[in-house]
């Protein structure tokens, strides 16, 4: 008789044969012979570097490797004991590309993918005035994620945004207000997230490590000039300081003013880049002469100009256009070695921020047909990672050894690695709630909340997309400061209402997740207060391009021993990897199940007689299990990904 569970994974697998969730079915992702194909051509040419350094052939690991490398670098988290013992157990030799679909296809994906792409852009939860839960920007991101759309348009919006950040279809605009004030700081991130070049020393100065003058730098800045809010923000600042006095403060207007300055005027950016700009007034070189007026020009691949002469008004798109089309590849081989390195664990350059080309790099024929493959898959990020993953370069036996070479990947294994914050967090809870793909993602507060953060009333049947629209399309501050008034009066049962039931349906449909939830990473606030565990174990503070680390610390050890693991895990009867020993039928068999549950392995002929040793000195209690479970939840098996 076959065990329940495993035939319900078993339904999840072959369902996860169809198409790649939020894809195109057309997507080459969906073709197992272009997947396997592609997949050949990668290892033919990792093949041929063996050959070249006359290196052996590393052996393919095992399938309790492979299952937690798949599980924590496809979805993000440790497989649950369900999961591991039926792959471990199941007789099928396509088992591992199952195993593949079956991750790519999951939410689990979507929610380690959402992880990285966050760390990449920054995404932080609280932009200027802009609180958790009520960011449009990261929902935006996440949105993006989830549908799988394809990266060269993702970067197309971002790029090309213009807008209000709460009008529909327009929150990509959060990519500036994310660095409002900061232009020239956002513009050098820019070229570093999408084509990998290294500028912001010539914010400054000429580059000495590089080819960037000053000038190059500003000229490129020209296409993003002009990253001001609406004309209304400055107009009104009477209206702002009279609604600030402490006879209005408080008031049901003064707030309605408030949100409408931070929450719209001040997320709004008008115009699309002048394509013109002035040079600083400390501009020290020969070529051009400080405060001049420049335009716009590309510095590298196919050249891009705006006129100095008149505000151009489409500048960033121009840029986005340049950025994705028009620099001889390098967009789509930044991307490919970024994903390379998620994936590999290693870049085919290091560091992947700062661009190589091909013919520099180990392989070059590698670099160049992962790039063309990015762009043959349409710039599908799902499709390409399934095809990595389908690589015999992916499962190849860990390498224990220092890289062969510098800068790059030595193809010959994956090297032992820490798991970073997120994969740590995510895998604990798997452990303690079971599955938590299954818990539904935060979705955005887009209600008109007033009051001090916007916790204080809600404005019936409005949304702040309406808000938005209504304020955007208002002339003169006298209408302004008559809008506030109305909407004042209807906060105060004074004034039309513009609805009911509607938006009690909204209020249902938001879900938000505080710092103390048991869910996935992705849906926790970003970045994560100082003290929880993902800010101990070095999640990015999202200042910079990926920033995130690995670096040891005591209070690591100490939150491992005294405070998650402790309280929802060793000290939880009721935590999931104490569920799956249920039905098991002796003693050793719990001890192969905590072992599969938390390490994706059984154990070993000589661990199994250690806990055994174990389970007789506390009379095969559940403190003899807590005790093992404290052990290999400590173990630097557990902490580290090979």
């Amino acid at each position: 008789m076959k065990n329940p569970i495993s035939t319900c994974i078993a339904s999840i697998l072959l369902l996860a044969t169809g198409p790649l969730s939020g894809a195109n079915t057309e997507s080459k992702g969906n073709d197992p012979d272009f997947v396997r194909q592609a997949a050949l051509k990668i290892d033919t040419y990792v093949a041929g570097w063996y050959r070249q350094k006359k290196l052996p052939v590393p052996d393919v690991t095992d399938d309790a490797t492979f299952l937690r490398r798949a599980f924590l670098v496809g979805i993000g988290r440790v497989p649950t004991a369900e999961e591991g013992l039926f792959f471990l157990e199941m007789d099928d030799p396509n088992k591992r590309v199952e195993l593949i679909d079956y991750l790519i296809n999951s939410p689990g994906y979507t929610s380690h993918m959402t992880n990285w792409m966050f760390d990449l852009l920054r995404i932080k939860d609280e932009m200027a005035r802009v609180n958790s839960g009520r960011n449009p920007y990261r929902d935006w991101v996440g949105n993006f994620v989830a549908a799988n759309k394809p990266w060269d348009e993702l970067t197309t919006e971002l790029l090309a945004s213009k807008g209000s950040l709460w009008a529909d279809g327009q929150a990509a605009v959060g990519y500036y207000l994310r660095d409002q004030g900061m232009p020239l700081d956002n513009l050098a991130n820019s070229m570093q997230i999408f084509l990998g070049t290294q500028m912001e020393c010539a914010q400054c100065h000429d580059d000495p490590f590089g080819d960037t003058e000053r000038h190059d730098f500003y000229e490129l800045a020209a296409f993003t000039e002009g990253q001001n809010p609406v004309p209304m923000e400055r107009k009104a600042r009477p209206l702002y300081e009279e609604a600030r006095l402490d006879k209005n403060r408080g008031t049901a207007k003064s707030d309605i003013i408030e949100l409408v300055r931070y929450q719209i005027l001040e997320q709004t950016l008008m115009g699309g880049g002048s394509g013109r700009i002035s040079l600083p007034k400390d501009y020290q070189y020969r070529d051009a002469q400080p405060g001049e007026v420049i335009g716009g020009r590309t510095p590298f691949g196919k050249t891009v100009r705006t006129s100095d002469r008149g505000v151009d008004g489409d500048g960033r798109a121009k840029l986005a256009e340049w950025v994705t089309t028009k620099t001889d590849g390098q967009f789509q081989a930044v991307m490919a070695n970024r994903l390379w390195k998620k994936i590999m664990g290693r870049g085919i350059y290091e560091p992947i921020n700062e661009y190589v080309a091909a013919k520099d790099t180990n392989i070059p024929g590698l670099m160049s047909y992962i790039s063309n493959l990015l762009v043959e898959v349409d710039y599908d990020l799902q499709a390409f990672q399934k095809i990595l993953l389908n690589t015999k370069t992916f499962q190849f036996v860990p390498n224990p050894n220092p890289a062969k070479v510098q800068n790059g990947d030595d193809f010959h294994g994956r090297q032992l690695t820490r798991l970073s914050a997120e994969q740590i967090w995510d895998s604990l809870i798997t452990l303690a709630g079971g599955n938590p793909d299954s818990k539904p993602r935060r979705t955005l507060d887009n209600r008109v909340r007033i009051g001090r953060n916007g916790g204080g009333a809600v404005i019936p049947g409005m949304t702040m997309s309406d808000l938005s629209d209504e304020v955007l399309k208002l002339k003169t501050v006298a209408e302004l400061d008559a809008y506030c008034g109305e909407l004042a009066a209807m906060v105060g049962g004074k004034g039309k209402k513009r609805g009911g039931d509607s938006m009690m349906m909204m209020s249902e449909e938001i879900r938000d997740y505080g710092k103390g939830a048991q869910v996935r990473a992705s849906e926790l606030p970003s970045p994560a207060p100082n003290g929880h565990l993902l800010f101990l174990f070095g999640q990015s503070t999202r200042d910079t391009v990926n920033g995130a680390n690995s670096e040891p610390n005591v209070s690591q050890v100490l939150t491992l021993m005294n405070g998650f693991v402790q309280d929802q895990l060793v000290n939880n009867s009721s935590a999931h990897i104490y569920k799956s020993l249920d039905g098991a039928s002796s003693p050793t068999e719990k001890v192969r199940r905590l072992y599969v549950g938390i390490l994706s392995r059984p154990p070993s002929d000589e661990e199994m007689s250690w806990m055994m040793d174990e389970v007789k000195i506390s009379g095969d209690t559940d403190d003899a299990y807590r005790n093992i479970l404290s052990a290999l939840v400590m173990s630097s098996e557990f902490l580290f990904l090979q």
